[in-house]
């Protein structure tokens, strides 16, 4: 079954998110180091900040990522912690 998480910060911006991307080697164009089981990812501002969407193959690829290589980005970078954090097993998640 696989897994959603979105994350919802207040006072991120483009740039913050940018900065995280290139910590992990993760391309503007869509290329490089994506994360084994993450199958989608989205990022965009909000009112306040900065939202985070994403679908894993499992919750268990996430906490991995989280681990071992998102949280040292996220406080090399200085970005807080979430305000929100929304995390679902999913029923139907399709991905074209």
């Amino acid at each position: 079954m696989a897994f959603g998480i979105a994350l919802i910060f207040d006072d991120v911006t483009e740039q913050h998110y940018w900065a995280v991307n290139d910590k992990l080697g993760i391309n503007r164009d869509g290329s490089g180091d994506w994360p084994e089981g993450m199958l989608t990812h989205a990022g965009g501002p909000t009112a306040n900040g900065w939202i985070v969407m994403e679908t894993w193959a499992s919750k268990a690829d996430h906490e991995r990522f989280m681990a071992t290589r998102l949280g040292a980005a996220l406080v090399a970078v200085g970005v807080p912690e979430p305000v929100q954090v929304v995390e679902s097993e999913l029923v139907n998640a399709h991905m074209r």
